[in-house]
This record gives C-alpha cells, structure tokens and sequence, in this order.
C-alpha cells in the first residue's frame, strides 16, 4: 500500500476467523498496544449473542462507538495500536475509518471458520450465528485503505505478511 504508515490497524472479518490470534500476533510484533473489540461489546450484546441471536444495526452502533473511541484516542495521543472488530458492512467501517487507520481483512474458508469456532472454548458466539456473520459481510473495496490475508496460514506468517505488506517495522 503507497502512504503514510498506519498508526491503527483494525484487523476484521467474521467470528471464528482468527482476527484476535492475528491482531495478537501482529500488536507483539511491531511492539503496538492491543484491544480486543470483543470485551467492549455492551453486556446486552453479549447476552443476545449467547442466545444464538444475530445483532442488528441498533446493537451494534454504540460497540463501533466504544471502538472507534479507543482509535481516535490512539490516534490524537500518537500510540499505535491494533483493534479487532468484526466491521462486516461498510458502513460499520465508515464509523471507524481515519486517516491512520488500516483494516486487515482476514478471509478464509467458511468450512474452517466454523471448525475453529466449534473448538474454541469459553467464546460468547455460537457457530450458529456464522452464517448470518457470511451473509453480512462487505468484503473492503479498492477505495477503503485494507489489505487481506489468508486466515489458512500460522499466525506468525500471517502477521509477518501485515507487517512487511504494510511497511512496518518492529523499531516503532
């Protein structure tokens, strides 16, 4: 990507699809403060969540609030950081972009995604709310500063592709 380096990256895609491990992985590298979108969900969220229900725009609205808060702070006070939320639709995007900020898309096969989420222990999401999560979804388009990645790779290649991708180096 031509510009200026990122200060955020917002690492999105659907439940299951390894944005937490990825942003873990890539905040550990290049030494950047991380949050995780999950735990700045309203409890009501949650809740609706667990039950095996998908949010609306409504439920959503204030937890893209809560998050693009913690950007723009990041951004105003000059310490990077990397997010993860989800920000399936464009418009949820529209809500957290900036100059600054980067979304990195990880994508992969539905299949996988599923089998990770079956895995994962002690996880509010239920398998059964990923089909809602894949038909929600706006992949990023050309005109929206992202790249993406292939969430069938290791977390250490897949965050050493961000970073090197993305012009950014540990020294930061």
């Amino acid at each position: 990507m031509a510009g200026t380096a990122p200060s955020v990256l917002v690492v999105m895609g659907v439940s299951g699809s390894g944005k937490s491990t990825l942003a873990a992985t890539v905040a550990d590298r290049l030494g950047w403060e991380f949050a995780e979108g999950d735990d700045m969900h309203p409890a009501a969220n949650v809740a609706k969540m667990e039950a095996g229900t998908p949010l609306t725009d409504e439920d959503r609205w204030p937890w893209l609030g809560t998050i693009a808060e913690w950007i723009r702070s990041h951004l105003a006070d000059g310490v990077p950081g990397v997010v993860t939320c989800s920000a399936l639709k464009r418009s949820y995007r529209d809500v957290l972009r900036a100059p600054g900020v980067v979304f990195v898309h990880v994508a992969g096969d539905p299949a996988l995604v599923e089998q990770r989420m079956a895995a994962r222990a002690g996880h509010f999401m239920p398998t059964s709310l990923l089909a809602s999560q894949l038909a929600t979804l706006e992949p990023p388009q050309p005109d929206e500063a992202h790249l993406t990645v292939s969430s069938e790779r290791s977390p250490d290649e897949e965050s050493a592709d961000v970073v090197a991708r993305l012009g950014l180096g540990a020294e930061r």
